[in-house]
């Protein structure tokens, strides 16, 4: 594994913090599935990029949480050209990510890269939890001819029979993928974007209690309004405020052992949505190790 200076890397820091609480930033810029606006692939560099305009004190958490871990970022590797071949190079770097005792937090790369992340934890947990946020269900079976598309994600997630995914901000989806979700209620849990009011965070602390849980942020489940540089942008979604009362409740019951921040298509005229992903992969790092 090959890592970028700690000046290039996540956060522009200046050297490397030494500390236990280790952390890989993994960039995969996989753009082999997009079904509307693309762009993706260069999402990685652009939220590493923006997170050196980010400010290292958290005003909500009253310190600098950069110091509270040790950030490493991974070069990102030559991606290879088939679906399945690129996903299993992904798995094969979360394997060594585990292996060093490291947090993994992939920057995608549109979403089909988190079942390959998933499959490394599948096999270290005997019970995981994805919690996905996000405006679709993605619980197609294939799309477009393609069995791994982004559409697939949790689908393909699902094919693990020791993972269970409670999905928030759900506000688009086909009658196959309700049709498979009203099958499997018991292991699918749906917050849907149209009941925001009504989540209750007591609920979802219950679902998530002492659970090994691995966090899924697909950029579009912020509302399009805030985050229109996605592929897929959707209206009624996540505010600022919104997603970070729900990732507190989720790092504050759970246990997160690894996440991923995807599906940023860059525009050179929206770099506020760079900044605010960027904002948000340092906000995730924040609350797991310093709530």
């Amino acid at each position: 594994m090959k890592f970028l200076k700690p000046s290039k890397g996540f956060l522009g820091l200046p050297k490397e913090n030494k500390n236990k609480n280790k952390v890989h930033i993994i960039p995969f810029g996989l753009e082999k599935t997009v079904s509307y606006s693309s762009g993706t692939k260069n999402g990685p560099k652009k939220i590493i990029e923006a997170s050196h305009q980010v400010e290292l004190f958290d005003e909500e958490l009253k310190l600098e949480p950069y110091k509270h871990f040790h950030i490493k970022t991974l070069q990102e590797e030559k991606i290879k050209s088939k679906i399945d071949d690129s996903l299993n190079q992904l798995t094969q770097i979360i394997d060594k990510s585990l292996n060093s005792k490291f947090f993994p937090l992939v920057l995608g790369g549109e979403h089909s890269i988190t079942p390959a992340i998933v499959k490394s934890f599948a096999k270290k947990y005997s019970d995981l939890t994805v919690v996905q946020i996000d405006a679709h269900a993605d619980l197609r079976d294939g799309y477009m001819g393609i069995k791994n598309s982004h559409a697939a994600a949790m689908r393909r997630c699902l094919d693990n029979k020791n993972v269970n995914v409670v999905s928030i901000g759900i506000r688009n989806l086909c009658q196959e993928e309700f049709n498979y979700y009203k099958k499997n209620k018991k292991r699918i849990e749906i917050f849907w974007g149209n009941e925001m009011s009504k989540w209750s965070m007591l609920k979802l602390s219950k679902i998530l209690k002492n659970k090994n849980v691995y966090l899924t942020f697909d950029l579009d489940g912020f509302d399009s309004s805030l985050m229109p540089a996605t592929g897929t942008p959707e209206p009624g979604g996540l505010f600022w405020t919104d997603a970070i009362k729900v990732l507190k409740i989720i790092f504050k019951t759970s246990k997160v052992v690894g996440a991923d921040v995807n599906e940023l298509a860059p525009n050179p005229n929206l770099h506020a949505c760079d900044f605010l992903a960027a904002k948000l992969v340092y906000k995730i790092l924040s609350y797991k190790f310093v709530i």
